[in-house]
């Protein structure tokens, strides 16, 4: 019996939408589905343009999408990327080439848009490696003992509990100064503030609803949030709450500190449990006794795939001065991919160019290793660990 063709890598229509949600629900059924009520909450903000199916006849198999965001670089620089979420195929057709299909259309559409880098957040570590993309962030969960914390500097600023609607009007703008200076963050589409505060509800998942507070500076301007909700803890009627951190940001580290301070002074709370965070945050440091604050859970978060070499390394800072030619390697299904090639980077005082070379290269790095290293966040020696370490974090095993 001859192999069946390959599927047909297309955009999908709108009257496609809750036949694509439905084959998407097939792999992830983890989340309840219902993809008539996905379709109508979720199509006003798709880009159909960008919403990929891979159809077997009328069938659709595979899921792929993506959207146009802005990626943060070492020194502030933002650069144009495409996200890419919804990425799924039927159980019944894996192995059979479709994702590489759907990635090869969208990286062949991400060039042609003029998109510097694609990027993902991975369900499984080993999918993407294949394909360009490397760990370029990494997340950990802190665990805050608050009876007894104590900050040793002094506020600034002041605080204030708001409503949703406050927190509507005043958050997004507050987390675009927060993420233009962090590098690895993105920008989030402005829909998304809906979902994230509880306006409205994603189909499959739980309204959220919690309390948000606002950090203000000397001046009365915004410039830091929290928004946090609680989980009940009582031990022999004492009150032992937990108060779950869904996330806090600030444009200024002060204004980051006092948020915690506030958390930490919150009554009839014993710990502070944050997820995805960084996995070296700076409040540690500003407390008397910082083994109160425990890191757990470290894990890899956003993964990059680097399209355009000279615009991602030259757009971006370092820390030394120096010149390296790069010979990288790249495949996209079975053809050179667009980071291949060899490049010449320069920096001095802080700042880089990049352009394509034929000089002899000092390096040779797949686009993977490359990508995995392009944010700072993964050592080049981890990224490339197949071939010899440079250097090594210092590391005691023995007690004295």
């Amino acid at each position: 019996m001859p192999p069946a063709p390959p599927p047909v890598i297309r955009p999908v229509r709108d009257d496609e939408l809750v036949a694509w949600f439905s084959a998407f629900s097939t792999a992830f059924y983890i989340w309840a589905s219902d993809p008539q009520a996905s379709a109508a909450a979720r199509r006003e903000h798709l880009d159909l343009q960008r919403t990929i199916g891979a159809f077997e006849g009328d069938t659709i198999v595979g899921t792929f999408r993506s959207f146009p965001t802005k990626l943060t670089l070492p020194g502030n620089a933002r650069l144009d990327v495409g996200a890419v979420s919804a990425v799924s195929v039927r159980p019944t057709h894996r192995r059979r080439g479709t994702l590489s299909r759907m990635i090869a259309y969208d990286v062949d559409r991400a060039v042609a848009a003029g998109e510097a880098a694609s990027i993902l957040i991975a369900s499984e570590w080993p999918i993407y490696g294949r394909f360009g993309f490397g760990p370029a962030t990494w997340q950990a969960t802190w665990t805050l003992r608050t009876k007894i914390a104590r900050f040793l500097v002094e506020p600034v600023g002041s605080l204030e509990i708001v409503d949703v609607p406050t927190a509507r009007e005043l958050v997004p703008g507050i987390y675009d100064r927060a993420a233009a200076r962090r590098p690895g963050e993105i920008a989030r589409p402005d829909h998304r503030w809906d979902f994230d505060l509880g306006v409205r509800e994603i189909p499959g998942r739980p309204r959220w609803r919690g309390s948000i507070v606002i950090h203000r500076d000397a001046d009365g301007r915004p410039d830091g949030f929290a928004r946090f909700h609680g989980e009940e803890k009582w031990s022999e009627m004492l009150p032992d709450h937990v108060l779950a951190l869904d996330e806090l940001h600030a444009a200024t580290l002060e204004a980051e500190i006092d948020l915690w301070r506030h958390l930490a002074q919150m009554d009839l709370t014993t710990t502070i449990k944050a997820e995805t965070r960084r996995t070296e945050e700076p409040f540690p440091w500003f407390l008397a006794d910082a083994r109160l604050a425990q890191p757990g859970g470290v894990s890899d978060f956003l993964w990059v795939r680097i399209l355009d070499v000279p615009k991602v390394l030259g757009s971006r800072a370092y820390e030394r001065d120096g010149e390296l030619v790069l010979e990288v390697t790249d495949t996209v299904d079975g053809r050179p991919g667009p980071a291949a090639g060899r490049y010449r980077l320069f920096a001095n005082g802080g700042a880089a160019s990049c352009e394509r070379t034929d000089a002899s290269p000092d390096l040779t790095i797949d686009v993977r290793a490359l990508s995995a290293a392009s944010l700072g966040g993964t050592r080049l020696s981890n990224a490339t660990r197949t071939s010899p370490m440079t250097a090594a974090p210092p590391w005691c095993a023995t007690f004295f």
